[in-house]
């Protein structure tokens, strides 16, 4: 593997209930490499979910991280401030949801949240950061991208609102991609197109990607390493 990107060592996550705290997260190791696309499969509630939200930085408020690191190119992520997180989300590292729908903004055009981060994250005026929208629309297969973005995301397909959000994520071409259950709403044709994509932007940017679903077959169609987890525990790395 080459040089560690993404390091998580003994992540431990748990939740408060009334007969104490309930871990969904236990003792999780797991390394993504530069330029490496790792798998994490498992079925629901065996917290794989909850492990790349804690990469993100997205853990609610109850969730508690009693022991482990989180380290993005050495950097130490868990116990940071908001503010230094925030200028990691969107730069470094980005996150592609399982739902387009509920993730993207219905009042806001599309060009405006593709350029969200960029506003955050460069000095580019208005002009520039249009253009860079309708270039990452465009490179993600979306035909008139100078017309989408300014439409709303419910005029669009599912199809077409999750490739959005993968412009959204790819905008600042960051070091790591997290995609949670990328393509579990869409249809096969449409699943196989946005696998396809995923392979094709870590082929061009160079960007490590953590591909997370249930499915093994599409996890094994993408993936150079599979990390399974079964009840909040890497149970093989293979």
């Amino acid at each position: 593997m080459d040089k560690e990107l993404l390091k998580i060592e003994n992540l431990t996550i748990g939740f408060p209930t009334k007969s104490g705290i309930h871990t969904v997260v236990d003792h999780v190791n797991l390394e993504v490499g530069k330029g490496e696309i790792v798998g994490i499969v498992g079925e629901s509630g065996s917290g794989k979910s909850m492990t790349s939200l804690a990469v993100m930085g997205l853990l609610s408020e109850e969730a508690q991280v009693s022991e482990g690191s989180i380290q993005l190119n050495g950097q130490e992520l868990l116990g940071m401030s908001r503010e230094e997180r925030r200028k990691i989300q969107g730069k470094n590292m980005s996150m592609v949801f399982q739902e387009p729908m509920t993730s993207l903004n219905p009042v806001m055009k599309i060009g405006t949240q593709v350029g969200e981060s960029l506003k955050l994250h460069t000095d580019l005026d208005k002009e520039a950061i249009r253009g860079r929208v309708i270039e990452a629309l465009a490179s993600v297969g979306l035909r008139n991208p100078e017309l989408l973005v300014d439409q709303y995301p419910h005029e669009i397909s599912g199809g077409m609102r999750q490739r959005v959000m993968i412009a959204m994520a790819i905008i600042n071409h960051p070091d790591l991609i997290i995609a949670d259950e990328p393509t579990t709403a869409l249809d096969v044709t449409v699943q196989a197109q946005i696998l396809n994509l995923l392979k094709k932007i870590h082929r061009d940017m160079g960007s490590s990607i953590l591909f997370i679903s249930h499915d093994l077959s599409v996890v094994r169609h993408i993936s150079d390493r599979i990390a399974v987890m079964y009840l909040g525990s890497v149970a093989e790395v293979a």
